[in-house]
């Protein structure tokens, strides 16, 4: 019987419309592949922040998908820009499936800066260059994967599926709304 969250983020729904976004002093990114298990991570947060409301209305909420290098791309080159981005992610870096934990990008070794997996944190350049070019302010939120499935599979696994909720909670206490 899959879990509540795990119904919030059926693969088959589509992403709900993007709000507007201009203007917005903070913004959460949510990144991943609901077809690719606990890939899916991302938007499963984003919906639930939606669901559950009691952000302030500067707060906005994006389901970046898989599309986050675009994303990313626009706010180097556009105006205004959020001051807070907050970047919620799925990575398998050995840890305790489930497990909530913040990201420093000066920590991400060079080697991976270029590269973009489903597995791995987006696009690091770009982060770092709206936050040493732009003066945005750069957190990234992750959680450990249990697995990723070598074939399409929707859904989270059960601990990631459990983490949403603090994952959520700790991109409460970083915009200060917890």
């Amino acid at each position: 019987m899959p879990t509540k969250i795990e119904q919030e983020c059926d693969p088959a729904e589509e992403r709900a419309e993007s709000e507007d976004l201009e203007g917005k002093r903070a913004l959460v990114i949510g990144c991943g592949n609901v077809l690719i298990g606990d890939d899916g991570l991302g938007p499963a947060v984003i919906k639930h922040l939606a669901r559950t409301g009691g952000l302030p209305d500067w707060v906005g909420l994006l389901d970046a998908g898989t599309g986050v290098r675009k994303v990313l791309f626009s706010l180097v080159l556009g105006e205004p820009r959020p001051q807070r981005i907050v970047i919620v992610d799925a990575v398998d870096v050995g840890r305790k499936p489930g497990e909530v934990f913040e990201i420093d990008l000066d920590a991400i070794p060079a080697k991976k800066a270029d590269d973009f997996s489903l597995h791995q944190l987006p696009t690091s350049n770009m982060l770092k260059e709206l936050r040493e070019s732009c003066g945005v302010d750069i957190r990234v939120i992750a959680v450990q994967v249990e697995s990723i499935p070598a074939e399409m599979r929707g859904g989270l696994s059960a601990p990631v599926s459990q983490a949403v909720e603090r994952a959520a909670a700790e991109v409460r206490r970083i915009l200060g709304c917890a």
